[in-house]
């Protein structure tokens, strides 16, 4: 699987330990960034590049990452087709994915200790969407909202 993952300073250490863990499972990892620590980084710049890139990837995931992980959840929201979650446990991780369809997942990564950070992802990236149909109902009533202002 194609997940892409880009974060600021606040987790960028996370954000490594994360990548080299995706890989190691044999997904394709693209690093949005950010590339190199800068403490006055903007994470706009690199978060909705990489929803952007899950929007006009079907198939593939996000992970975004920051210091609490909120603004980072609140950024990938914002770009059409994707439905980012903030996760902070496993069972969190499993649901955003089982019951919402979340192709965005947002850590954060002061927030928790690196292997936590990447049970978090892992977790994530390896549950599926249940398609239930009262899931996908709700989704549904989503996308219909953030296509044309109405719920229906």
């Amino acid at each position: 699987m194609r997940i892409h993952i880009a974060t600021d300073h606040a987790a960028f250490e996370a954000k490594r330990a994360i990548l080299d863990a995706l890989e190691a499972a044999g997904h394709e990892v693209v690093d949005h960034g950010a590339h190199t620590y800068d403490a006055d980084d903007d994470y706009p710049y690199f978060i909705i590049p990489a929803a952007e890139a899950v929007a006009a990837d079907p198939g593939s995931l996000g992970i975004v990452l920051g210091g609490s992980g909120n603004g980072e959840v609140i950024a990938a929201n914002k770009v059409t087709g994707v439905r980012a979650a903030l996760i902070h446990t496993p069972a969190t991780a499993q649901l955003a994915r089982e019951h919402n369809d979340a192709n965005v997942a947002a850590i954060g990564g002061r927030q928790h200790d690196l292997a936590t950070c990447v049970d978090l992802a892992l977790a994530f990236v390896a549950t599926p969407f249940s398609g239930e149909p009262r899931h996908q109902r709700r989704i549904d009533l989503l996308t219909t909202y953030e296509a044309t202002g109405s719920l229906g």
